[in-house]
Parts: structure tokens; sequence; C-alpha cells
């Protein structure tokens, strides 16, 4: 079992979502510049200028590349470091580094958050050569308890690393799960409305060949019918294909839609009280829109009740007009601990949002409140 897990974390590749260096990297290597600069001019117990300069670019500089390039960031830094204590230890030289130099926890925790897991063992064995041959041959002697401090350091340091990534790695598997549920239930929908036109297309074809001989003009009515419902089953085959579906059991029935937003309304009785207004042109939606309005107001009422503490009136809008559908759900309470914007709920709306080529925005409303707004073409054109 061990091996297996050294194995894995051997093979653990890097993080795919790295940022590249920014302002704040810039801002954090000019707060050290300055930190340096005043300890040069304030402290007397320094090792020689040249070795004090060759530490500290040792140590800046590789901190913007901490992200994009951790273990080429480790080996200069520790690597120029080595050197630099080889040095002293050769020449006799007395005098302390600065204590800006200690930025190098920084680069022991990224080496561990962003590098792939061959990068984060070899790294680490540079960081405790370095480690070694300091408190070893250059620090003054330590007692073993400052001996494990030392070590310890840069270990929670590393392991801060690793802990906060794969927290990201459990949340960002846990957002595509919650994508994939959404895109499950999206084809399901869609494919319970193909059922329902493909069954109608069968029992028009029969009806047509029973009256084709007594009956020639019904027959082509029945053609139109069946020419007009394999049109919109073609339509919604384009948006289903590249879906998953789940195996669960078929419903040969169309999904809900617009009409049933209206019944998600509630009376003056229930807190908080929901209210629902549709205006526009709201027909011949596609199902898969009609199916995803519906969802959606579902979904921001549920978490309203859930999370809008204080809450008195939520207000669902659907506005339709000869291209698009837009909903808007709003309501004025105060929130709660769970709702955040980065919540699974949101991300799976968002997700059925863009699978329809609509957008889909949540977050604080102008004034107090949250506020829910998707907008989705009325042909439900899929990305």
């Amino acid at each position: 079992m061990a091996t297996g897990a050294l194995r894995s974390l051997w093979a653990e590749p890097r993080p795919t979502n790295a940022p590249d260096r920014g302002p704040r990297d810039w801002a954090l290597v000019a707060a050290l510049a300055g930190w340096s600069m005043v300890e040069v001019v304030l402290r007397q117990d320094l090792a020689p200028r040249p070795l004090l300069l060759i530490a500290v670019l040792a140590v800046l500089g590789p901190l913007l590349w901490r992200r994009t390039h951790p273990l080429v960031a480790v080996a200069v830094s520790f690597g120029t470091l080595t050197i630099v204590d080889i040095v002293r230890i050769l020449t006799g030289s007395q005098g302390d580094l600065l204590n800006s130099t200690s930025a190098t926890l920084i680069l022991a925790y990224a080496l561990f958050r962003w590098g792939s897991g061959r990068e984060a063992a070899s790294g680490l064995a540079v960081i405790l050569l370095w480690l070694t041959i300091t408190i070893t041959y250059v620090v003054d002697p330590v007692s073993l308890a400052e001996t494990v401090a030392g070590y310890a350091f840069f270990l929670f340091a590393a392991a801060l690393g690793a802990a906060i990534r794969y927290r990201a790695k459990i949340r960002m598997r846990d957002i595509d799960r919650a994508k994939a549920r959404e895109r499950e239930q999206l084809a399901r929908e869609l494919h319970d409305t193909v059922a329902h036109h493909v069954s109608g297309i069968a029992i028009q074809a029969q009806a047509g060949r029973a009256i084709a001989a007594s009956h020639p003009e019904r027959a082509v009515e029945a053609l139109a019918i069946i020419e007009d419902a394999a049109t919109r089953t073609l339509t919604e085959l384009r948006a289903i294909v590249g879906v998953l579906r789940a195996t669960e059991e078929t419903e040969f029935a169309p999904q809900p839609g617009v009409a049933e937003v209206e019944q998600l309304a509630t009376d003056g009785q229930t807190r908080p009280c929901v209210k629902v207004t549709l205006f526009g042109k709201l027909d011949d939606l596609s199902p898969a829109v009609g199916a995803a309005i519906y969802r959606l107001a579902q979904e921001s009422i549920t978490n309203a009740r859930r999370h809008a503490r204080h809450a008195t009136p939520v207000t669902v809008a659907v506005t339709g007009n000869a291209d698009q559908v837009r909903l808007t759900i709003e309501d004025d309470g105060s929130a709660a601990g769970g709702r955040a914007p980065a919540g699974y709920g949101l991300v799976g709306m968002r997700e059925r949002a863009s699978l329809l080529g609509g957008t889909f925005h949540a977050g604080p409303a102008a004034e107090r409140g949250w506020r829910v707004e998707a907008v989705l073409p009325r042909t439900g054109t899929p990305r």
C-alpha cells in the first residue's frame, strides 16, 4: 500500500490552472526588497555585502516563477543559497544572512502546491540538502529542539502547499460532478422530448397508412404533421449530441416548461412569498429552453428559501422576445453563510445555461438581496 501511494505521488501531474505572475507577485518582491534594505541599514551582524546581494537575488528572483516553474525556482534559489553557504564555510566568513531570506518558505509551499510529484520530490531533496548544510556547518551550535524546528518550518510549508493543492483538486472534482449531473439531467429531458415526438410520428404514420386508400387528402395532412414533428425531433437531436444520458426510466411526456413556472408562485401566507410574472413572446420555445427556464427558476427559489434570511418577496420574471428569453429572480433577504457564488448548485445552473447557448449570472443585488439572471436563445442552440 505504501509503495502504491509513493508511486501515485510520483506520477502526480502538475495542476492545470496555475496562474501566471501578476501585480501581487511584483508587490511581494518589492516588499521583500524593501525589507532587505531596512535590514542592511539597521543591522550590524551581517555577512559580507557580496554574499548578501547574491542571497537576496537568489530568493527574490525565483519568486516570480514559483507557480509556472516551481522546480526551477527552488533549484535556483536553494542551489544558490547552498553555494553561498559553502563559500562562507570555506572562507570562514562571519555574520548572518538577511532575515528576508526566510521567504524561501514561500518557494517550499509553491513547490508542493504547483509542482508535479517528480518536481516536488526532487525539489524537496534540494531544500533538505541546503537545510542540512546550513544547520550543521553555518549556524552556531543549536539544540536538538532548534534543529527539529528548522526542519519543521520547511516541512510545514510543503505540507500546507500539498493540503491546499488537494483541497483545490477535490473542489474541481466536485464542480465537474455538478456539471456532469446537470448535463445528464438536460440530456434526459431532451431524450424524453424526442421520445414524445417520435411516438407522435409513429402514430401519425400508422393513421396515414390506414386511411391512404380511402381518404388520400387526410393522408397528406398526416404527412404534413409527420414532417413538422420530424423537424422538431431533428432540432432536439442536434442538442442532445455529445451529452451523456444516465440510464433511468424514460418518461414519454413533455418536461415542465415556461407555462409551469407560474405554478411556482405561492400565496401570501407562505414565507417568502413567490411572485411570478410572464411577459412577451413565450410561445413556440424549444422544449429544452422551456424546461431550463423552469429548472433555473425552481432551483433559484429553493436557494432563496434556504439561504435568504428575512426575505419577504421572491420575484420571478420571464420575458421573451423574437430571439431570446430572459429569466430574472430577485429577493430582498440577507445572505446566509452557505449562499456563495461558488456553490455547486450555481455551477450546475451556469452549466445548463451554457449548454443551451445562453448566459447566467448570480450575485448580490444592487441594493439588497440576491439576483439571478439567465438569458437563453429561443432555439436553445448549444455551444
